[in-house]
């Protein structure tokens, strides 16, 4: 359980765990406060007016709706409804109904009976579960619909389901108890040590309030035993108009999209006898609270101090200001903490601080630490001396003016961006605003508050942050440890004599390490531009440099401000020996870590302020090379420091010395976790046991040289002339050849081609069966591995793709909806042509463990199925749909184009093949995924592996 990038335990585990407590959906932490004001056009809150360029209003009967018109991506709508209800409102005999009400909405509505509303999207081009979607949080229920809007009757129709979610669902009582399965095993998944853990800490850190008896998932006495009248119940109270809003945003018409919405929505009825939406908190007591929580499937030990503090309000501009003032606090703190783990001996795993949003109309400060085997107070006081440091000198004018400088960077890039933001970021934007009535002004008027308020922000307002927010009351600490040491952890005497001691120290003022010297030691001498070819059809200019290196690239429309590019040479860590593998993997990362130049990683951090642009370097098993991207203005540093990284790469003995031990110290336990214990057998089986493939240990880290690491990467980046980098965006090729000539012609060459080696890692041949028994949850985890050989091609790759999908839909059906043994069973399908062309086709679930082999003959039943009589027509067709659907999508898009033109290289396929599309996908039939199954999944290859609790 390792939170990077100073996330806070309990805060992620609230907000990861709890609040989404349904599906994939997201829940976006803002500013809850005020009264919403709504009228036909605009909304405010204190001063700041919502966004003019979406259309809100209100109906009589109290619904809410937010229309706007946006062309990105074209052709397609984004619907959302919001009900301000959740599991806060449900009654003690309710507990877990907020959460199955979602469910029931996709099991039969007025005009969509049964199963037809996901059945009908499917043939839409919806996808399930990641385009059709819905989450329940504690406050909140919410439903999304992403639709084409080409199509008149699939928007009429987007509408029509949006209203019958309002307040037509049927709640059919067999449909009711078929559901109840379904429920039962999602809440099985989230069981483990995390979910233990917080069904002790959760009440404390939220002060006993409702929101701690109220978890969106429920109890199973309530899930197993409710009668239909209770569900009823509660849609009746809640699922009303003057609780609800409808966001659409897309490519369409506001003024008819209103027109229907009006004439959809109006006589939605409040009910008679209407119950008030009360308004829950959780209560600040003024008390401290300590409490010490293990469990002996926990790997880490874990302290956090949270100090928590009612939430602020976002209405006004000084609302907003003071949030800026938040965040470049925040950025501040985290740098220093990210210094403080670059050290020799870092003293600790993870560690940080900061200010974050909470439950209830809090939010908090908390100063969290990952600790080192048996090294918890060394950690704790750590986090907390930078704590205190802050609080007692606060930050440096160097540190500021760089977080401002990052900030309106950062908002010059997004302004850029305006008119090509995706309908999403709008929907999360107007669905907070409804929700938590958060200010929503819209990225021109938030251009001119950052602009209006950054540069006058003082560092006498900074340092006075924490000293806000550090205080001696409403302070949870926490500590989360294993069970086996239980004895030797502090109680609250201990700890606090550890901040006591921190406090008393002499301390002196942070040191701001800044350097001012050229980012290379020595500049490129430019080489040329010697070859260049176009391809029209596809948009592409081919360019050889005089040094060989291969250079692609792609003008594009679809961002106004980006432009990605990838790199690639064969080889890769396949070219080197078991003995030196270690060091050759994890080779990328250790010279990164290092810096580049003149620049260690910490200077360089601080040398790129302002700029919008990422280079890494990779080493991959058969390539290695870089992924980058960068505004055009910033592409000039992106490629000097691609330049820096293959010519004056930086070997840091002491980042290094502390990579190794954090190495170390993050193996301790990770026996003690049942899903790491299953992934690394996983992997070791079907690597059959190849010591590249197993499981991370001791003795692999040690393998790890950073003298034989830093000689691999200087190997495998010395030859530039077999590098070929694609750039895929807003290009101009007057602009970007004199520096494709001075940092890409320039590198060092050999005119030696390379390729990757076979090292025969397959999955085995055979019929093998595994069972691992390991955790103490009534739960089990299925993998089910058909593999072998195939003749790759297009054709085939596109067939499996079909299969996958068609045979997905089948374990939905069956295993979940018909069985309801499962929650989310999944299909994964995949074709390689190098090193070998092979198969492997996955089906896994989670499931009870007296279920397991029941749901496995299932299983393998749909698949011999697929063999035998071959997919559905209509499955295909549900297939065809929604892949024809989301390559509209992708095929307008930056990352499409870089992934594509790249993997089409490496997989030695031609560029043309994109216009192949249309013309394979004719070949996909219910008789070819027949003779294709039948011909390659033969059973003859087949892989049972099986995680199940550990035997009493």
């Amino acid at each position: 359980m390792l939170y990077k990038n100073q996330k806070l335990l309990i805060a992620a585990l609230v907000a990861g765990m709890l609040l989404p407590s349904v599906t994939d959906g997201q829940v976006k932490k803002t500013k809850p406060s005020g009264k919403q004001v709504a009228a036909a056009n605009t909304l405010t809150q204190g001063g700041l007016s919502l966004d003019p360029s979406v259309r809100v209003g209100k109906l009589p009967n109290g619904f809410t709706y937010y229309i706007r018109q946006n062309k990105e991506p074209k052709n397609r709508v984004v619907m959302y409804l919001a009900n301000k209800v959740g599991s806060i409102l449900e009654t003690e005999d309710q507990q877990g109904l907020a959460h199955f009400m979602e469910h029931m909405s996709f099991n039969g509505t007025k005009h969509f009976p049964k199963s037809e509303l996901v059945n009908y999207l499917q043939k839409s081009g919806v996808r399930f579960g990641a385009d059709l979607n819905a989450y329940t949080s504690f406050d909140e229920t919410v439903y999304q619909l992403p639709l084409p809007s080409d199509n008149p009757e699939i928007l009429k129709n987007g509408i029509q389901i949006m209203r019958d979610w309002a307040q037509e669902a049927t709640l059919d009582p067999v449909e009711i108890d078929k559901e109840r399965g379904v429920v039962m095993e999602e809440k099985r998944l989230g069981k483990g040590a995390s979910e233990r853990m917080q069904r002790q800490f959760l009440p404390v850190m939220l002060n006993h309030s409702r929101y701690a008896s109220r978890i969106p998932i429920g109890t199973d006495e309530v899930l197993l035993n409710f009668k239909p009248e209770a569900i009823r119940s509660y849609y009746r109270d809640w699922y009303r108009p003057n609780l609800q809003a409808l966001i659409v945003v897309g490519d369409i018409d506001v003024v008819k999209m209103e027109q229907a919405i009006k004439a959809k929505f109006s006589d939605l009825k409040n009910p008679a006898s209407e119950k008030p939406r009360t308004k829950y908190r959780v209560p600040l007591t003024g008390k401290n609270q300590f409490m010490v929580v293990t469990d002996k499937e926990m790997t880490n030990t874990i302290v956090q101090v949270m100090i928590k503090h009612t939430e602020p309000e976002m209405k006004t501009e000084s609302d907003y200001r003071a949030s800026l003032i938040r965040g470049l606090f925040n950025q501040m703190l985290s740098n220093r903490y990210t210094e403080l783990s670059r050290q020799a001996d870092p003293p600790f795993l993870e560690g940080g601080a900061g200010i974050g949003g909470l439950l209830g109309g809090l939010d908090s400060y908390v100063a969290s630490v990952v600790a080192k085997p048996g090294e918890l107070e060394k950690g704790f006081k750590a986090v907390w001396r930078e704590s205190r440091r802050a609080q007692l000198f606060g930050f440096t004018q160097t540190e500021l003016d760089r977080a401002k400088q990052n900030k309106l960077s950062s908002m010059e890039a997004a302004v850029k961006e305006k008119d090509k933001t995706e309908s999403e970021s709008y929907v999360a934007e107007y669905l907070q605003n409804f929700l938590q009535q958060t200010a929503a002004p819209g990225i021109v008027k938030e251009n001119d508050l950052v602009h209006k308020f950054i540069p006058g922000i003082t560092l006498a307002e900074l340092n006075a942050v924490s000293k806000d927010y550090i205080q001696d009351s409403n302070r949870d600490i926490v500590v989360l440890a294993p069970d086996k040491d239980k004895a030797t952890l502090p109680d609250e005497a201990k700890v606090l004599s550890w901040v006591a001691s921190v406090n008393d120290e002499k301390l002196e003022a942070f040191k701001d390490d800044v350097s001012t010297l050229p980012l290379l030691a020595t500049a490129p001498v430019p080489g040329k531009i010697v070859k260049e070819e176009k391809d029209a059809k596809l948009g592409i200019t081919t360019l050889t440099l005089s040094n060989g290196v291969k250079v692609i690239l792609k003008k594009t429309d679809f961002k106004n401000n980006q432009i990605q590019f990838n790199a690639f040479s064969n080889g890769g860590t396949s070219l080197y020996s078991d003995a030196d593998f270690q060091s050759a993997e994890n080779a990328a990362s250790v010279v990164e870590s290092g810096g580049v130049g003149n620049y260690s990683a910490t200077q360089l951090d601080k040398f790129l302020t302002g700029k919008q642009l990422g280079v890494g370097p990779y080493i991959g098993e058969r390539t290695q090379g870089f992924y980058g991207s960068a505004t055009p203005k910033d592409l000039e540093t992106a490629l000097q420091l691609l330049y820096g990284y293959i010519t004056e790469p930086r070997k840091d003995g002491e980042i290094f010395k502390g990579i190794i031990a954090k190495a170390k110290d993050g193996l301790a336990n990770r026996s003690d976790d049942p899903n790491k214990v299953f992934s690394d057998t996983v992997s070791a089986v079907l690597s059959n046991y190849n010591v590249r493939r197993t499981g991370p240990s001791l003795d692999k880290v040690n393998q790890i040289s950073l003298d034989r690491a830093y000689a691999i990467y200087k190997e495998r980046f010395s030859n530039a002339s077999d590098l070929t980098f694609t750039f895929v965006g807003s290009i101009d090729e007057a602009q970007i050849k004199p520096l494709l000539e001075k940092y890409l012609a320039s590198l060092p060459s050999t005119g030696k081609k390379e390729d990757a080696k076979n090292l025969g890692i397959r999955i085995p041949e055979g019929v093998i069966s595994k069972t691992v028994y390991k955790g103490s949850e009534p739960k089990a985890t299925v993998y089910l591995v058909f593999s072998g050989a195939l003749n790759y091609s297009y054709e085939n790759s596109l067939k499996l793709d079909a299969m996958k999908e068609a045979l997905e839909i089948r374990m939905l059906e069956r295993l979940r909806e018909d069985e309801g043994g499962v929650y989310s069973p999944g299909v994964q399908a995949g074709a390689s042509k190098f090193p070998e062309e092979r198969f492997r086709l996955v089906v896994s679930f989670g499931c009870a463990p007296e279920n397991v082999e029941r749901l496995i003959a299932s299983a393998v039943d749909e698949v011999n199925k697929l063999k035998k009589d071959g997919p559905s027509l209509e499955n295909v067709n549900k297939f065809k749909a929604e892949d024809a659907r989301s390559r509209e999508t992708q095929l307008k898009t930056n990352d499409f184009w870089s992934g594509y033109l790249s993997e089409q290289m490496i997989s030695k396929e031609p560029l043309s093949q994109v216009f192949d599309y249309d013309a394979t996908m004719a070949k996909v039939t219910p008789e070819s995924l027949k003779e294709i199954a039948a011909k390659y999944v033969t059973g003859k290859n087949y892989i049972r592996l099986v995680l199940m609790p550990e035997k009493k």
